[in-house]
């Protein structure tokens, strides 16, 4: 795991580029430690951090082919890096070192851009290619590593993380202020945008190309499902535990010390079991004084049943809070997902002890395991209903005052790209204008969603939330704070339900044995309850738990907020009587607004770290 920094030259100055290459790569430190390099000639600057993972002697980076004409930098790990090698062998390519990082060079000669359907692993790279003149690079299918680039008045940069680009005289700072309705709602932005004017996040899945100052992109790769309805739940069971013991097996090379994530829930447990058969590992599980918030003491009982160390942190109020603002900064941009700051403390704690580690981001929206799927079995005899009707019924509920049974009748007006939660996860759309203090015009949430639940209009509902939630969520939130909460603390976080394996095969599973009216993620479930205890294996989804709400109601951290919500910060970007009202009622216990001022006091943190203090 690593970080690298790039871009086209504006002059051949070599010692201006190198000291530029340089400053950009210090920025990201924290992803690579153990060493860093560059590349400079007439075109382009390349920048490299190495975390030591594989060939710890041997692969230094940007690594060039034979003849100098091709040069690589690249961030993640290719878990089927060596029968490729075998491959390339046979094909006559001569390798100097061990590593993955040579076997994508290679590839690339040998294939081009079709190296990468051949792929298995998580990654990011840039191949300079000498005498072309021609960049390409490229982001894995779940979007698992970062990949932003700067695109402006005839300049190019990119890089894992924005905050370099801010080292490089070319790159113009600039807020993109109209994407911060989205934020609101979303609480990132769902397309490939990003909170700083031109600049963008390469989609997962895609390719770029960049040659005689033109940029393009494609996509090489996007999931579709495949359903086979020939399978019993437990044939689905016996494939998902087969696959996923290799997928461990191959998540679990290295020539350091693996580790592994631990809460109480099924998915990091299955992790953790099958990496327990190899090695003596390590576990690390994070929770709080307040217990009714925390997993740590299922986690520690699954560690003396597994028979494996676990260390575990409880962390403080006074703790979340102070690191707030850093972990605002590490993101790049802003996102106010609580559960953040409790990886970062997870992640810190694993560092201690390790350089890499598993855990279990993705088994959710990949089998089913969120408990909002199972609504549309809910709904299922109602929408059956003529639209005329289902319309009448909303139309009565709304002005009614509430009752049980309100909320199903006005969403059982909508289809499903209407009603899903996530399109208002935060802010409701018609809100966006109140808390702004400007008007800012934006789209209606379900304009981004749309597009992906055409790509899949004519599967179920439960697979069209399922899909969406892969093509937005797990890319633009999951996967983001997983990525960037570890690599602040120098720790390679590696995810085996995320694999092009795992995932061919969960797009054939259907939904009725994904989701029911009882449980979430059965087969999975099914899988894991013939390695796991049956308490674990059905242990109730409960997300990453905090305190946050009830830390607001408390005078010190009220008092935090509050400052900054009457901040000239805050002015600049939001009506602070609003705003203000949001907090007070919260805490008076008269309202439950955690998300939405945290969503706001996030950006505030964030918005101060990037334009105020840098």
């Amino acid at each position: 795991m690593c970080g690298f920094v790039g871009y086209v030259n504006a002059t051949e100055d070599t010692n201006e580029n190198q000291k530029i290459i340089k400053a950009m790569a210090d920025r990201i430190v924290h992803r690579g430690p153990d060493q860093d390099d560059y590349y400079v000639d007439s075109g382009v600057s390349l920048g490299f951090r190495r975390l030591s993972i594989i060939d710890l002697a041997g692969g230094s980076q940007p690594i060039l082919n034979e003849d100098g004409t091709k040069v690589l930098v690249f961030n993640g790990e290719i878990y089927n890096y060596q029968p490729l090698r075998e491959e390339l062998l046979l094909k006559g390519h001569t390798f100097k070192t061990e590593t993955d990082s040579e076997v994508l060079l290679h590839g690339y000669e040998e294939w081009g851009k079709d190296l990468l359907m051949r792929l298995r692993g998580m990654f990011a790279f840039v191949i300079w290619d000498k005498r072309e003149r021609k960049l390409f690079g490229a982001r894995d299918i779940f979007g698992i590593k970062p990949f932003f680039y700067y695109l402006n008045e005839g300049n190019f940069l990119f890089g894992s993380e924005i905050k370099s680009f801010l080292s490089n005289p070319l790159f113009k700072k600039e807020l993109n202020i109209d994407r911060l309705p989205e934020y609101l709602c979303f609480e990132y932005i769902p397309n490939t945008e990003t909170m700083f004017k031109n600049v963008y996040k390469m989609e997962p899945g895609a390719y770029f190309e960049w040659q005689n100052g033109q940029f393009t992109t494609a996509r090489y790769f996007t999931p579709e499902y495949d359903i086979d309805n020939s399978k019993t739940l437990r044939d689905w069971e016996t494939l998902i535990d087969e696959a996923f013991k290799d997928s461990t097996k191959a998540h679990g090379i290295a020539d350091v010390e693996v580790g592994c994530f631990l809460s109480s829930g099924v998915d990091s447990s299955y992790v953790v079991h099958e990496m327990a058969k190899r090695n003596d590992v390590k576990t690390f599980s994070v929770g709080y004084a307040e217990e009714k918030y925390s997993e740590l003491s299922a986690a520690e009982e699954f560690a003396k049943t597994e028979g494996v160390r676990n260390y575990t942190k409880k962390i403080t109020a006074e703790e979340y809070f102070a690191v707030t603002p850093m972990v605002q900064y590490y993101m790049d941009e802003p996102l106010p997902n609580p559960s953040a700051i409790a990886l970062y403390f997870l992640a810190n704690l694993a560092s201690e002890q390790v350089k890499v580690v598993l855990s279990g981001e993705g088994a959710d929206e990949l089998f089913g395991g969120y408990h909002y799927y199972r609504e549309p079995l809910d709904f299922e005899k109602y929408m059956k209903l003529p639209l005329g009707i289902r319309k009448a019924a909303a139309g009565l509920a709304a002005k009614m005052p509430n009752f049980h049974g309100k909320r199903f009748l006005v969403r059982g007006s909508h289809p499903i790209e209407e009603r899903y939660i996530r399109n208002n996860y935060v802010f409701n759309h018609s809100d966006v204008n109140k808390i702004l203090a400007q008007n800012i015009e934006s789209k209606d949430p379900s304009y981004y969603t749309k597009p992906f639940f055409d790509e899949v209009k004519t599967e179920d509902d439960i697979t069209k939330m399922q899909y969406v939630d892969i093509r937005t969520w797990l890319v633009q939130d999951i996967l983001v704070k997983a990525d960037r909460m570890s690599m602040a603390n120098s720790l390679e976080l590696r995810v085996p339900f995320l694999d092009r394996e795992m995932l061919k095969l969960a797009l054939q599973i259907p939904s009725c044995y994904r989701v029911n009216r009882e449980t979430t993620k059965l087969a999975l479930r099914g899988a894991a309850a013939k390695q796991l205890p049956e308490k674990t294996a059905k242990m109730r989804k409960t997300g990453f738990l905090t305190p946050l709400n009830d830390w607001l109601r408390r005078d010190e951290f009220y008092s935090q907020v509050k400052e900054k919500f009457l901040s000239e910060t805050a002015k600049q970007f939001f009506n602070q009587k609003y705003i203000m009202k949001l907090l007070d009622d919260h805490k008076a216990g008269a309202a439950h607004n955690m998300k939405k001022v945290w969503s706001i006091y996030c950006f505030i943190l964030w918005y101060e770290k990037y334009f105020i203090e840098n």
